[in-house]
């Protein structure tokens, strides 16, 4: 995870937080607003679905959130929690696959010139849900925030695939006390030797 600039790097608790930076919140971010303004669009608002897709499209970001600030003391939990963000996320994907089925709409398929369009669109830097959902039909938009989603997961798998290794490489935090406290006995020990 990307974390806060400028944070103490001494000590056993890592840096952590920073989430905001990270490409994976920020399409996060997107796919929440998108849905909200779907739903307000396209659905009925009595529609349980309305409920599921928010409360899908909110854990997919508030997850990622919550990871990134759990990190600092337990890597184990933000590995868990950026997984709960990924589970949630293909949720929705679902529920979007549903509405486009019960529409009898196709789904684009992953090369298609409008998902090419999305992503080519995503690269960009000051891109907000507006640009996506703001005057387009309901089968585009379902479209559009199916193409969001899976680059959102595509970016969390990345994301988990990378806090693995580095687990692996640095352990965690109960490994990184244990160096601390030998660290600081080792010093104590010199001090009183000099």
């Amino acid at each position: 995870m990307r974390h806060i600039a400028g944070a103490p790097s001494e000590g056993f608790i890592s840096p952590h937080g920073g989430y905001a930076g990270l490409v994976a919140y920020q399409k996060a971010l997107i796919v929440f607003q998108g849905t909200l303004r779907f739903c307000e669009r396209f659905l009925e608002k009595r529609d349980r679905t309305v409920d599921q897709m928010t409360q899908a499209a909110r854990s997919g970001k508030q997850n990622i959130v919550e990871g990134s600030k759990v990190s600092g003391t337990s890597k184990e939990a933000e590995i868990k929690l950026l997984n709960v963000a990924r589970s949630s996320l293909e949720e929705l994907l679902e529920d979007y696959r549903d509405f486009l089925r019960k529409r009898n709409v196709s789904l684009w398929s992953k090369n298609s010139r409008e998902a090419l369009f999305v992503r080519k669109l995503a690269r960009k830097e000051k891109v907000s849900y507006e640009t996506y959902v703001q005057t387009r039909s309901a089968e585009v938009v379902a479209n559009i925030l199916v193409c969001l989603i899976h680059q959102t997961n595509y970016l969390l798998d990345q994301l988990i695939r990378r806090l693995e290794k580095d687990f692996l490489a640095e352990g965690g935090l109960r490994e990184r006390m244990t160096r601390a406290r030998l660290e600081h006995r080792a010093k104590k020990r010199s001090e009183r030797l000099t």
